[in-house]
């Protein structure tokens, strides 16, 4: 029997308006650890807001099968817009 291998995560800032973010800005995640060296910023009121869906991500769940095109969410804590995009991936 094979062990289950999650996804690592991969968070990626598709526009920003925030000064904590850039578009392009990218944080990544190998299970449930946070990967320091190659991330940026880590806003945890952004996270929070749709960590289930990164969850999800991690255990091999698609964006279809949670009901999206793509895994896509705003930034709930201020009024300017940050959109992060959640990104399944082997190894890079």
């Amino acid at each position: 029997m094979s062990e289950f291998r999650e996804y690592k995560v991969k968070i990626v800032v598709k526009s920003s308006k925030c000064h904590l973010y850039e578009a392009g800005d990218e944080i990544y995640l190998d299970g449930a650890v946070l990967n320091k060296e190659k991330s940026a910023n880590v806003c945890l009121t952004a996270i929070s807001a749709f960590y289930p869906f990164i969850y999800a991500a991690r255990k091999r769940v698609t964006a279809e099968q949670m009901g999206f095109n793509e895994l896509t969410f705003q930034c709930p804590d201020c009024p300017e817009t940050v959109e992060f995009t959640i990104v399944q991936y082997e190894d890079e």
